[in-house]
Order: C-alpha cells, then structure tokens, then sequence
C-alpha cells in the first residue's frame, strides 16, 4: 500500500462529511449509511491525530460527532466484568488459542458488543458515528462482522468505519488479510458526494 496524503485525504473528507445531503442521507436511495475510509496501516498514528482534528472540525461547523474506538471499548468491557486484570496476568501462560476463545467468548459480536455498541449509540445522539480501533482488535473482533451487526441497528446516522487496509468489495485488513465481503459500504476515497 502506498502512503497517502493524509492533508488532502482529510481535507476532502472534511468537505463530504458536512454536506446537508451526506447528514440527511438523502443521496442513498434506501441504502444502508455505512461508509469506510480506508487508510495505509503505516500511517495510524497520523491518522488517529486527523481523525481528532476531523471530529474537532466538524464540531465547530456545528456538527455532533460520537466516536467509538473498538479497542478502548474492548478494554472497558473487559474491565466492566472485572477480568482486565486477570487476562493480562495470565496473558504469558495461556495458549494464544486459549487466550483467544477467552476474549471472543467475553467480546462476542452478537451477544455483546453490537448490544453494548447500540446502547451507547442510543445515549449519545449524534448526526454521525465514527469508529475506530479496527486494526487494534483483530482477531478477536472482525471488521465486517461489526458492519453485518450494525446495519441492523443503526440506520439513523451516517456510520463511518476508519479501515487500516484496502476496501474494494472485500475488506483487506493492513492490505494483507482477506477479513470478508462486505459490499454494503461506501468506500469514501471513491465515492463522489
């Protein structure tokens, strides 16, 4: 993946998050309002930075923006049900297999986190959802599984994944791992608002 410039990448970004038609979701003839932004792995630090600017840029248009990133949620989770602490002892003697039942079996997509996701949703109105940490939860917790889920809870905002990979149909977790087929999403680096 070549790096991009994450400038103009935001810049643009910028311009078709704060369109009226991109908030109302009048420009989607009845599709689901998910949309990703993929980016180069390479460059997360920055685009965790741009990714804060964004949000304050788009506050100051008078804009509300409610963020979500998936790892921190993971962690508060974890520790909500008192086993932060246990797992990251135990980290060094279990099994990566063990330690990866464990944490799915608490994160579960289904069960849990989408549940967990759609309450915080519905307690913090916004005109859009970002989320993030995608890269830092793999495996444990798979991007399209997520975008499966959340379509059928959250249909009242624009929901906006910041992807660390390629997203054509498919999604390419760091340009390397196929994660699935998600064709549902509106990649936009390429979509024209």
């Amino acid at each position: 993946m070549k790096l991009e410039s994450l400038e103009l990448k935001y810049d643009k970004l910028f311009n078709n998050l704060k369109k009226e038609s991109f908030l109302s979701m009048s420009a989607l003839g009845g599709e689901i309002p998910f949309y990703i932004v993929p980016y180069n792995p390479e460059q997360e630090n920055d685009v965790v930075q741009k990714t804060k600017q964004l949000k304050q840029r788009l506050s100051l248009d008078g804009i509300s923006v409610f963020e979500i990133n998936l790892f921190d949620l993971s962690l508060s989770m974890l520790e909500d049900r008192g086993i932060l602490d246990k797992i990251v002892e135990k980290e060094k003697s279990l099994s990566k297999s063990k330690l990866f039942k464990t944490l799915q079996g608490v994160l579960d997509s289904e069960t849990k986190l989408i549940p967990h996701i759609e309450q915080l949703v519905k307690d913090n109105p916004s005109q859009m959802l970002l989320l993030t940490g995608i890269g830092q939860v793999f495996p444990f917790i798979r991007s399209h599984t997520i975008l499966n889920n959340l379509q059928n809870y959250i249909k009242d905002r624009p929901t906006i994944m910041f992807f660390p990979g390629i997203y054509g149909t498919d999604l390419s977790l760091f340009g390397k791992l196929k994660d699935d087929n998600y064709y549902r999403a509106f990649n936009l680096d390429t979509l024209n608002l």
